[in-house]
């Protein structure tokens, strides 16, 4: 992969499956509501905003091992941006992992009012990935961070 830093080749899986989830979730609750859907398909639900949770933990871990090469770049206060707007991403994807999981433990009777607290669980968790997200293109297209990792050219190309 050269010189392209982990955390940009993995962050982009998590902010943008939270984008999916929420719509995903709202018509299978519908359809749970309506008694078109079994639970069992919910666990799709289940499995995606897994891979949203724990591909936000990557992309955290990922980001703190390459801060300091970013740092040389890019004003600290603006990495610490990122990173305050990064946590509430993370922590309200693993809540709402544990609502959607919730969907598949209750009883009929309380599936609808679980599904309904997922699907908001995954709306909140997709601001916050639209917020985390666009500290991340600020920290990359207008601090210059993506520069950290650019490969000098050598003297005389005139490209």
């Amino acid at each position: 992969m050269g010189s392209i830093p982990l955390h940009a080749a993995i962050v982009h899986i998590p902010l943008g499956i939270a984008v999916v989830v929420p719509w995903l979730a709202l018509a299978l609750a519908i359809a749970l509501a309506r008694g078109a859907a079994d639970k069992r398909s919910w666990s799709i639900v289940v499995a995606l905003q897994a891979v949203v949770f724990f591909g936000g933990l990557a992309a955290m871990n990922t980001g703190e091992a390459q801060e300091k090469t970013v740092e040389r770049v890019v004003d600290e206060r603006w990495i610490e941006e990122h990173e305050h707007r990064a946590e509430p991403f993370v922590w309200s994807a693993g809540l709402t992992l544990a609502s959607t999981v919730g969907v598949l433990l209750l009883g009929a009777e309380r599936i609808a009012i679980a599904a309904g607290i997922a699907v908001f669980g995954t709306l909140v968790t997709l601001i916050l990935a639209v917020r985390v997200g666009q500290s991340g293109g600020l920290l990359v297209y207008e601090h210059g961070a993506a520069s950290a990792y650019a490969t000098p050219k050598p003297s005389g190309d005139s490209h």
